[in-house]
């Protein structure tokens, strides 16, 4: 998933020149350091996205960056280090404890719009499923999210049950990049639907974020 650059406001989305993702793949030619670093890091999460641990190794990461496999093992120390680094999403999220709350909402859309298809970056619940520790990399991913949603992003909130609102949020943007980015179902996926995609996608959130959402449950003895 793209991170959303911090710089734009709420409501702008971006543009096509911004939202494209750069080539996993390109040769590298005269590159600093933290760009071969950088080009290593989308390689390895592309090749671990699609192929899983076990289907990837370090030569077929370098060699698709023009680098030799050495550099992996200078700049990360290990395969098993390397994976650990682009298993991370936390850093994704990162931003979510500064945006203003009712900037959230517009944060999310931008995150979703403009995040690359499964063929040129694999979305992170994927990544975990395809790993071979799959039991390993679901703790590693529960352990991030919970503490970047349940811990801090929920202590952003006010009115009750806030650590809830937070899971349920970061359930339906994950579940709605997943469908629309990976699966790409048609209505999700569609061009033509963005606006409304974009429209309900920020009303979800917002009530969720709203102080107001858990009164929206109806106590049982007024439904009949």
């Amino acid at each position: 998933m793209n991170e959303p650059a911090n710089e734009r406001t709420c409501g702008e989305s971006a543009s096509p020149a911004e939202s494209a993702a750069p080539p996993a793949c390109a040769p590298a030619r005269k590159r600093s350091a933290e760009l071969t670093r950088t080009a290593l890091m989308s390689a390895a999460a592309f090749r671990f996205g699609r192929y899983g641990y076990d289907g990837t190794s370090v030569r077929d990461i370098a060699g698709d960056v023009g680098v030799d496999a050495a550099l992996v093992y200078r700049y990360f120390g290990s395969k098993e280090a390397l994976f650990e680094t682009v298993s991370s999403n936390s850093k994704v999220f990162e931003p979510l404890l500064d945006v203003p709350l009712h900037c959230v909402a517009d944060w999310f859309a931008a995150l979703i719009a403009g995040e690359p298809k499964d063929a040129d970056f694999p979305h992170p619940v994927l990544t975990v499923l395809r790993s071979s520790s799959r039991d390993e990399a679901i703790g590693r991913l529960r352990e991030e999210l919970t503490h970047m949603f349940t811990e801090r992003f929920a202590g952003r909130l006010t009115g009750p049950h806030a650590e809830v609102r937070a899971e349920l949020m970061m359930a339906w943007v994950l579940g709605t990049s997943l469908m629309r980015g990976t699966i790409q179902t048609p209505a999700l996926a569609s061009a033509t639907n963005q606006d409304v995609f974009e429209q309900f996608l920020r009303a979800g959130i917002d009530v969720l974020i709203s102080p107001e959402a858990a009164s929206l449950s109806r106590d049982p003895q007024s439904r009949s």
